[in-house]
Formats: C-alpha cells, structure tokens, sequence
C-alpha cells in the first residue's frame, strides 16, 4: 500500500444492491478485517448478476489503481 491511498473509493451504481455495501465489503476484505457473517454476505453478493457487477467493477477499479501505482514511471501516462 502506498500513501494511505486505501480504502477505495469507488462512485455508487444502481443496481439490487447498493455499491456502498459492495464497496465497503470490498474495502473489508482486502484490509482483512472482514468478519465472517460479512465474507458470507459477499459470496452470496456476487452470485446475483447485477450484484456481481457491483464487486467486479469495485474490484476493476482496485486492481488498476494498484497497477497504476506500481508501474515503473510511478503510474504517469507514456508520452
């Protein structure tokens, strides 16, 4: 983790499920202070379609923010 850039921030979707609940289930997870009761919920989260679609692109933006991050020119773009 670099910069305290974490916990992600991602903007919210409309769908079944708030993406606040999926982000902060997200955000729990991957600091791994997600309770059991709540790892539950999330895998029953992403077996619904339109709430799939709130995790993957939850965790889409996480993986390129970390990518970005850890590219060699610091996450600028190429000139």
């Amino acid at each position: 983790m670099k910069n305290g850039q974490y916990p992600v921030h991602i903007p919210k979707l409309t769908n079944t499920m708030s993406f606040s609940r999926a982000e902060k289930l997200i955000n729990k997870l991957i600091g791994n202070k997600i309770s059991e009761g709540e790892l539950a919920e999330l895998l029953a989260g992403i077996t619904d379609e339109e709430e799939r679609k709130a995790y993957a692109d939850a965790l889409e933006i996480y993986f390129n923010r970390l990518l970005n991050e850890n590219r060699p020119d610091n996450g600028a773009e190429p000139k």
